[in-house]
């Protein structure tokens, strides 16, 4: 008898037991229709005992093809009394295609004894529908989408418009105006500066040249530097020959393009380039007589090849000398 009444207690133990264990799960949407593009909420709620971990699903870009998932919030949960809680959580969705969709049942889990254990919710209908823009006896047809209601423009908003365009023409017309005064006086004053021929300033620089005494400073480099950039820049400007750019060798075969003769000039350009070329690139240490050879040489090719129409015709290298000496 005792038994017996064990076994009784036993079975409504368990019974309670599993009574207190139980779990609902419940899934579903807001409203059951919506129109193309509208938001809806989905909301899954697990109703459970207090002191039991329970897994909800983690749903990522669609519950079911076509509708998308918006949004998700945070798991929620409150008291329902009775020793029981219930855990909430709610996406936003929303549908671009009409239709009759049905979102299959979601499950809770809950990890037991004897392993995983599973509580399903039921399907989830949902109805997307098409707003309806045309007559009843039309529907069959396809229409575009109605295009964007424009107001008409107001004084109020164009009037601020036409008083910029207005300001805008006033400044233009002004300083068009202004300007076109400021040429013609500027054309009343024009004077005309002519550039002084190619002799007149090879000659000019190489007098400079003669004044700084760089050589007789110690600083030969840099006075074969300064002549031979001074000839080469009176070739650029006689004969169009552009000898900064070139070799001296190629110096010299273009000289000769342009008709120049193999005379007493030529071999003194020669004299000079190849000279210069070895102190600046050889080190090479000429001696002052050399230093004055190839400034006199220098002056002599200027004034040979010059241009036979100058009004006043320079003097020579010496005279220059003979001048300073006096």
């Amino acid at each position: 008898m005792k038994s017996l009444s064990f076994q009784i207690l036993l079975i409504i133990g368990i019974s309670l037991q599993v009574k207190g264990q139980d779990i609902k799960v419940t899934a579903g949407f807001d409203s059951s229709r919506i129109y193309i593009g509208d938001q809806i909420h989905f909301n899954i709620i697990v109703e459970q005992p207090s002191g039991i971990a329970v897994t909800l699903p983690e749903l990522k870009d669609t519950l079911v093809k076509n509708i998308e998932i918006l949004s998700v919030s945070g798991t929620d949960s409150s008291n329902a009394g009775n020793n029981r809680i219930s855990i909430s959580k709610r996406y936003l969705v929303t549908s671009f295609d009409s239709g009759f969709y049905q979102v299959p049942p979601l499950y809770a889990e809950i990890r037991t004894e004897n392993g995983l254990k599973r509580f399903y919710s039921d399907y989830s209908p949902l109805e997307v529908m098409r707003v309806r823009i045309t007559p009843a006896d039309t529907a069959s047809r396809i229409f575009d989408i109605i295009g964007p209601y424009r107001a008409p423009l107001t004084l109020a908003e164009v009037l601020p418009w036409i008083l910029l365009i207005s300001v805008v023409a006033a400044a233009a017309w002004f300083l068009t105006g202004l300007f076109r005064r400021l040429v013609k006086k500027k054309e009343g004053k024009q004077v005309i500066i002519h550039r002084d021929p190619a002799h007149v300033i090879a000659l000019r620089e190489l007098e400079k040249l003669r004044d700084e005494k760089l050589w007789q400073k110690g600083e030969t480099k840099q006075y074969y530097t300064r002549l031979t950039e001074i000839i080469r820049q009176y070739l650029e400007d006689r004969f169009g020959v552009f000898s900064l750019e070139l070799t001296t060798s190629e110096t010299l075969d273009a000289l000769l393009k342009t008709g120049f003769k193999k005379n007493g000039s030529y071999s003194k350009l020669r004299s000079i380039l190849t000279g210069a070329d070895l102190v600046k690139f050889a080190k090479y240490r000429p001696e002052p007589s050399e230093n004055e050879l190839h400034f006199e040489d220098s002056w002599e090719f200027v004034l040979a090849t010059r241009l036979q129409d100058a009004a006043e015709e320079p003097a020579s290298a010496n005279d220059k000398v003979k001048e300073a000496s006096v």
